[in-house]
């Protein structure tokens, strides 16, 4: 298969969306640990200092997801710049890192989801009792 530059172009729309959806995460992430940490002043709970522990690993996981899909792009508009002045054997190879960061991000966001739907099962499982 010849790489042309509308394969690596397809990435841009939907690198630039991964990004709206992590950005999003961690905005809601980032107003959750600002109400947890005023709670956290005003009651000095040991449980609240629990949750934050937990939302930090999620931000340290949210972070490296960003940083990966962000190497993606740029990879791929490197790869649109290299099959532009025509080396193609470097355009392949590029692209392919590219999709490899991109797997690597969209495995890390399967994490991230998985690591929030345990805290709110946790929170539910509280709320039942």
């Amino acid at each position: 298969m010849e790489l042309t530059l509308g394969i690596p172009a397809l990435l841009f729309p939907a690198i630039s969306l991964t990004m709206l959806a992590y950005n999003a995460r961690y905005l809601a992430i980032a107003a959750l640990i600002r109400q947890l940490h005023k709670k956290y002043q005003e009651t000095a709970s040991t449980s609240i200092g629990l949750q934050v522990q937990k939302l930090r690993k999620r931000l340290t996981i949210i972070k490296n997801m960003q940083a990966t899909a962000i190497v993606s792009f740029l990879l791929a508009v490197i790869t649109m710049s290299l099959i532009y002045v025509e080396l193609t054997l470097w355009a392949n190879l590029i692209f392919g890192i590219s999709l490899f960061a991109l797997m690597i991000s969209l495995v890390l966001s399967l994490i991230e989801v998985q690591l929030s739907t345990k805290a709110l099962e946790i929170q539910l499982k509280d709320m039942e009792k």
